[in-house]
């Protein structure tokens, strides 16, 4: 099977090349515009509870009613972001998703931070083409005001990242990073196993 017959969505999640002349893409452009049009009624939103209503239609799945999410947020797919239970999302966030983003349950991000699952060739002649990662952010972790995740990290369960951290490796679960690029600072002491 030609890699051009596999839908262009499971191939973005698939994660690697997506080429900027792919005959598929028109149907990515279709998704991003209609986020745009989406994106503009997002954000004047005037309460929570109609901000989990609208950010679903982006996303197309239902957000639960524990998680919330702060205006402005912005998105430029929308529909390869998951958010679990007890998700907070403060002021201000980019979540580039066209690789996938997944947040579970427990998950509190400041305002201001950039997931970015996009990244594009090195290689001037494939400059325009996608390059898709995902980033998964686990349970109970916590991203810091204005820290950047780029393509392909994981987050693990308990985190901290720093405020202003720019995080291109993935982070072991119950440890702190900071920095640009970010570090290992320390080990988090998880008595109970389930706070930090």
């Amino acid at each position: 099977m030609s890699e051009n017959t596999i839908d262009i969505f499971d191939r973005m999640l698939a994660g690697g090349i997506i080429r900027n002349d792919d005959p598929q893409m028109p149907r990515l452009w279709d998704v991003v515009s209609h986020t745009i049009t989406l994106s503009a009624a997002l954000n004047t939103s005037t309460s929570v509870d109609q901000i989990r209503e609208r950010l679903s239609e982006i996303t197309d799945t239902d957000i639960d009613k524990s998680t919330t999410v702060f205006v402005p947020f912005y998105t430029n797919f929308g529909r390869h972001i998951k958010l679990g239970r007890n998700v907070f999302i403060n002021h201000a966030c980019t979540f580039l998703d066209l690789g996938g983003i997944t947040i579970e349950d427990d998950v509190q991000i400041g305002p201001k931070v950039n997931l970015i699952t996009e990244n594009h060739p090195a290689d001037p002649s494939q400059r325009k083409s996608l390059d898709l990662k995902s980033i998964i952010i686990k349970r109970n972790a916590w991203i810091g005001a204005a820290a950047t995740i780029l393509p392909g990290v994981t987050i693990g369960e308990n985190a901290i990242v720093a405020a202003g951290a720019m995080v291109n490796k993935d982070v072991a679960a119950n440890t702190i990073v900071a920095g640009v690029p970010a570090k290992f600072i320390k080990a988090i002491d998880c008595r109970d196993g389930n706070s930090i």
